[in-house]
């Protein structure tokens, strides 16, 4: 097992951002998805740190990370590059679904970003696939203000990941996932920021992303609904240097439920 560190660094807005540092070799941080903390991606991190340094770290509001007052997608940026300049001032980064596009708003930013490895973006780049409803981020904040959690989760998971309503009632079922999740239900405003506009079924604005200038490779499972390979086309397409790849066999929890069919791919990519 690589040897393990946990520690803290200072964002820019003075925020606490707890991490761990394992392995040794080009640093990789690891950016988590909505409704997950660091301990969603240990098994993967612990892969990885055979050949990298991997930084895994909770991101603010989840874990041991501290938090701020008001939330904006740029405090995100900032904590990212802390972790860089803690990291030597550069490094890889490897994201999945929401955390995807954090990472590939980070990068579009200009952070020093050597390789950028995206895991099922959950864009919806035509209408034909699964679209949130329009007031979806309000009701999210609805839901919250009135102290729903577990509503809000549930609310997410069905009408953001399109999850049938019965498995949902059956991860409610396990008292220590369910209280897992409804305890992160206040950062779901901070992934809907995330997304900004780009899951209503329009085109991606190459634009926005032009920054992003660092080879990237674009991930799905080929388990994963088609709207996932759509998204990761038309992001391949818009990305100065990118390709798309599907992994058979795998689905949107990857990360979480199958790291050891997911490392290989990532540790060919990332490696220098």
């Amino acid at each position: 097992m690589p040897a393990t560190t946990t520690d803290m660094i200072i964002s820019r807005d003075g925020t606490e951002i707890a991490f761990e540092r394992l392995g040794g070799g080009p640093a990789v941080i690891l950016v988590s998805s909505a409704l997950a903390d660091r301990k969603d991606a240990a098994k993967l991190a612990n892969l990885l740190a055979r050949h990298f340094t991997v930084i895994n770290y909770d991101r603010r509001g989840r874990g041991a990370s501290g938090d701020a007052t008001d939330y904006a997608v740029e405090r995100e940026i900032e904590d990212l590059t802390a972790l860089m300049d803690h990291t030597g001032g550069s490094a890889s980064l490897f994201g999945s679904s929401s955390g995807a596009v954090l990472a590939l708003r980070a990068a579009a930013a200009g952070l020093n970003v050597e390789r950028l490895a995206l895991y099922e973006p959950p864009f919806a780049v035509s209408g034909d696939g699964f679209v949130p409803p329009r007031d979806f981020g309000r009701h999210i904040d609805v839901l919250l203000a009135r102290e729903k959690r577990g509503e809000a989760v549930k609310y997410f998971m069905t009408q953001a990941q399109g999850m049938p309503a019965f498995m949902v009632a059956m991860m409610r079922l396990m008292p220590g996932v369910w209280s897992g999740l409804t305890k992160l239900a206040h950062t779901l405003p901070y992934d809907i920021a995330v997304m900004g506009g780009t899951q209503q079924g329009g085109p991606l604005e190459a634009a926005e992303w032009a920054g992003a200038t660092a080879p990237a490779l674009v991930l799905t499972g080929g388990k994963s609904p088609a709207g996932f390979h759509d998204a990761a086309r038309a992001l391949a397409e818009a990305l100065p240097s990118a390709t798309h790849r599907t992994l058979p066999g795998l689905d949107h929890g990857a990360v979480m439920m199958a790291p050891k069919k997911l490392a290989p791919t990532l540790t060919e990519f990332l490696r220098p």
